[in-house]
């Protein structure tokens, strides 16, 4: 029997919106989340401020969760795994292991917000000594520092005096298999930047960087902002390794606008790491059957025109499930999502009382 009810996985910020718009236009909506939390990555790896603008994360994210919960139309299932999956487009059923057991959730169509993870940059491949140095750090290690407004070395807990990121970390990479740019690193390793000249108006702050890859309104919003008025200093050049000198470390590369190698010290490395497919995003996709492009994320088979919907009929995806993507990208893309899947359930009851 067909199912007025959408179903979302997932309960960072795509999926808060696809449940949200869902809600808004009188459709019942189920948003199951694996966590015991809302909000996503935002929330799980304590970001500071939300790029470009730098809105404190944790508040938005606060008010995002609170249209969904405090909606009639909307029932939240924290603490809960999509385990199984049954049935046809317009009556499928999920079944969910959670806090009361396991259940049977009947829905008409599906939503995927599974997210993304940070790349790990202590594989192999990457000599930048992620899990030697204790202050070479990762884009979301910092961010969790500036929450606390306090950047520190957490070698010996004091204040840099020469803090650097190095850009494209795990991304644009043959080597690893991720050809791909993850679209946000440059944007938030500018914002990140910002917040440390602003908080530690003595650290110089340096990214090396391949090319800087700032889209729509971000170069104007932070990357101009942040060498004018921040001076923050871009040297254009290839870190290949990082490497530990008495209390320093030293980043060994080639500045490639003067042609020459270069071997600079630094309290603090800040490696901007990309975007890959979440384990929840592989997982989900496998258990739905629907299919994945070469990098694991989620295959939009009608885009451009129509980036959400799967191979699969009933079933959509949005934001960094479908590959990297930033927040705008993915609270659009949610919207889109939840408009589909409200269109396909309502049709399909339709056709069913015909």
């Amino acid at each position: 029997m067909a199912s007025d009810t959408v179903a979302v996985i997932g309960g960072g910020p795509g999926g808060l919106r696809a449940a949200h718009g869902i809600a808004e236009v009188g459709a019942k909506v189920v948003l199951i989340e694996q966590h015991d939390f809302l909000g996503g990555t935002p929330i799980a790896e304590n970001y500071a401020g939300l790029t470009p603008h730098g809105e404190e994360a944790e508040p938005q994210m606060r008010r995002m969760a609170e249209l969904v919960t405090s909606h009639p139309l909307a029932e939240v299932r924290l603490s809960t795994r999509v385990t199984g999956f049954d049935g046809e487009p317009g009556a499928f059923t999920l079944t969910v292991d959670g806090p009361g057991g396991v259940e049977s959730v009947e829905c008409g169509a599906v939503v995927v917000a599974t997210g993304f993870q940070h790349f790990d940059p202590g594989r192999e491949t990457q000599m930048y000594g992620y899990y030697e140095f204790p202050d070479v750090i990762a884009l979301q290690d910092l961010e969790a520092m500036l929450k606390e407004h306090r950047v520190v070395r957490p070698s010996n807990g004091e204040t840099p005096e020469r803090l650097c990121f190095i850009q494209c970390v795990g991304s644009r990479d043959r080597h690893i298999g991720n050809e791909y740019c993850s679209k946000v690193c440059c944007g938030i390793a500018s914002k990140e930047a910002i917040e440390v000249r602003q908080l530690l108006p003595d650290c110089k702050v340096y990214i090396f960087y391949i090319d800087m890859r700032m889209y729509g309104y971000w170069e104007s919003e932070i990357y101009w902002p942040a060498q004018e008025k921040h001076h923050v200093q871009y040297v254009k050049g290839m870190v290949t390794e990082v490497l530990p000198k008495a209390d320093k470390l030293i980043v060994r590369g080639e500045d490639t606008t003067m042609g020459r190698p270069m071997e600079i010290p630094m309290d603090m490395v800040v490696l901007s790491v990309g975007m890959e497919p979440s384990a929840g995003t592989r997982q989900i996709s496998e258990l739905l059957g629907v299919g994945q492009n070469k990098y694991g994320f989620i295959n939009a088979v009608g885009a451009p025109l129509d980036p959400v919907s799967t191979d699969r009929e009933g079933i959509y995806a949005c934001g960094a499930a479908l590959g990297p993507a930033d927040l705008e990208d993915t609270v659009s893309s949610a919207s889109n999502a939840a408009l589909k899947a409200v269109s396909f359930v309502r049709s399909r009851a339709a056709a069913a009382a015909s």
